[in-house]
C-alpha cells in the first residue's frame, strides 16, 4: 500500500474518531439539558401546587374567632345550609357558591328564573352553602363579607332577594367591593325592608363571620372542584354540558310528578 493510501485511511479514521467523539459529547449534552429540563418542570410544578395549596388554605385575612351563630332557619350538617322553598318539595337543589365568583353569576343569570319558578310552585328546594374561594385566590375579604351580610338577610327573612342583588352588583373579580360594609349595606337598599338598624348592627359586627368560615372549611374539605357546585337530588348538574334551564324544569316536574 503507497503512503499516499496509508495516510488516506489514517486521516479517514481520525475524522470518524473525531466525529465519533462530537456524537458523544452532543449526546452527554443532550442528557444534561434533558435532566435539567426535567428539574425545572418538577420546581415549576412544585411551586404551582405550593400556590394553589397556599391559597386553599388561606380564603381570607379572617379574624372571625367569635362564636359560630348560624343564621335563622338555616338547616343540614352543623346547620351550614340556607334553605329556600318548601321542604316537602321532592327535588332538592343543592348550591355551593361564592358571592365574588364570576361562574357562580354566570349560573345564576341562566338559571334563576326556573329556580324562582320551581321553589315558588313547591316543586323544589334550594339549600345554598356559601364559600370564599376568591378571598382566597384573588385576596381580600368580600366573598366572606358578602356571605355574612346574605346571612344577616336571612335573618331578616330576606334571603332570596339579597342573594339576588349581590349578584346583579357583582363587582369585577379582581376587585374586592364587597369588603367595605357600605358597599353591602347601600345594596341592601335594593330589597325592600331589609335596610334596618338590626340588618346594619348584623353586617357591621360580622355576626355570621365565624359560620361562614366554618361553611368555607366543609366546602375545602368536602371534594369540590369549584364554585358553582351545583347537585339535582346528589347529582353534580354542574358538570352536565347538556343540561339547561329547561331540562332542569323538566327533571323537577317528573320528579314532582312521582
Amino acid at each position: 500500500m503507497s503512503e499516499k493510501n496509508r495516510e488516506g485511511k489514517r486521516t479517514a479514521r481520525e475524522r470518524l474518531a473525531e466525529e465519533r467523539e462530537k456524537q458523544r459529547a452532543a449526546e452527554k449534552r443532550r442528557r444534561v439539558l434533558v435532566v435539567g429540563a426535567s428539574v425545572v418542570c418538577v420546581l415549576g410544578l412544585a411551586a404551582v401546587i405550593g400556590v394553589v395549596a397556599a391559597n386553599s388554605g388561606k380564603d381570607k385575612d379572617s379574624d372571625s374567632s367569635g362564636p359560630v351563630v348560624a343564621p335563622s332557619g338555616a338547616n343540614g350538617q352543623d346547620s351550614l345550609a340556607i334553605p329556600v322553598g318548601e321542604e316537602s318539595a321532592k327535588s332538592t337543589l343543592v348550591v355551593w357558591e361564592d358571592f365574588r365568583c364570576p361562574a357562580c353569576k354566570a349560573f345564576e343569570t341562566a338559571y334563576r328564573p326556573t329556580i324562582h319558578e320551581l321553589t315558588e310552585s313547591g316543586k323544589l328546594k334550594v339549600e345554598y352553602h356559601l364559600a370564599t374561594i376568591i378571598d382566597g385566590n384573588m385576596g381580600g375579604t368580600g366573598s366572606r363579607n358578602a356571605a355574612n351580610a346574605a346571612a344577616c338577610a336571612q335573618d331578616a327573612g330576606k334571603f332570596t332577594g339579597y342573594h339576588d342583588v349581590l349578584y346583579e352588583n357583582q363587582p369585577a373579580e379582581t376587585s374586592d367591593d364587597y369588603a367595605k360594609d357600605e358597599k353591602l349595606l347601600e345594596l341592601a337598599k335594593k330589597v325592600d325592608g331589609l335596610d334596618t338598624p338590626a340588618f346594619r348592627t348584623c353586617v357591621e359586627k360580622g355576626t355570621h363571620d365565624s359560620w361562614v368560615e366554618k361553611s368555607a372549611a366543609a366546602f375545602r374539605n368536602g371534594g369540590f372542584s369549584g364554585t358553582p357546585t351545583v347537585l339535582l337530588n346528589g347529582k353534580n348538574i354542574y358538570q352536565d354540558q347538556t343540561m339547561t334551564p329547561a331540562k332542569l324544569k323538566q327533571q323537577v316536574e317528573a320528579a314532582a310528578k312521582g
